[in-house]
């Protein structure tokens, strides 16, 4: 019995293996999936689009900004176009969602559907089919709001501010009650604003950006 187990040992010394035995086996991990990188969609109009102010300074770039800063591994697509509407964006985000296969897409739309008067009932639909459309690729959606004044009627103000939180609870999306907050309701709103008293100059982009990313991070995760 001795000399077979002393034959046993020359034989794993001369091969340089070392035995365990099955009680000492090394257990096994299994390695931690690689975390998706993040790519945020944001599908908006002259607000989100930089409209009259100097590229890097608004609100989507800022978001871009603050990521960099918290070391996320994050991309930014700003697929913003001036004047766009919701059946415009609505006509073009199966094209971005195809192309960016984002994580995250942030519907800044609207407004220039109330600025030219369109029902309501059409604006509503469109972003409810870009909410559904987004989440079937696979993203979460934040929805973002907005007022218009009382000139345009206290109804139809009312009723356009209270679609985007019925889109947002309807197809189970974050909710930016309104992206101007502290900006159209500051003190002084005429020092926010540009010439045409439409658009926010580049110091209200800061409230704009805070407005959306306290919504944003806790979806990012």
């Amino acid at each position: 019995m001795l000399r077979h187990f002393t034959a046993l040992v020359t034989l794993v010394t001369m091969h340089g293996c070392f035995v365990q035995s099955a009680h000492a086996a090394t257990p096994k991990t299994t390695p931690k999936p690689a975390s998706k990188r993040m790519k945020l969609l944001v599908v908006g109009d002259s607000l989100s689009a930089e409209y009259g102010l100097t590229r890097g300074s608004g609100w989507v770039a800022l978001l871009e900004k603050q990521l960099a800063l918290e070391n996320r591994d994050a991309v930014v697509v700003n697929a913003s176009i001036s004047g766009d509407t919701t059946s415009g964006g609505r006509s073009r985000l199966a094209a971005l969602l195809r192309q960016h296969q984002p994580t995250h897409v942030i519907l800044e739309l609207g407004a220039n559907d109330a600025l030219r008067g369109l029902p309501l009932g059409m604006t509503q639909t469109n972003l409810s089919e870009m909410a559904k459309a987004s989440k079937a690729a696979g993203a979460a959606v934040v929805v973002v709001g907005m007022q218009m004044p009382p000139n345009y009627g206290r109804k139809y103000a009312d009723d356009f501010y209270k679609l985007f939180a019925a889109v947002a609870k309807s197809e189970n999306a974050a909710l930016v009650p309104f992206l101007l907050k502290d900006v159209a309701d500051a003190p002084r709103p005429e020092t926010l604003f540009q010439a045409d008293r439409i658009h926010p100059n580049a110091q209200a982009h800061p409230a704009m950006f805070n407005n959306v990313w306290v919504v944003l991070k806790p979806l990012l995760g």
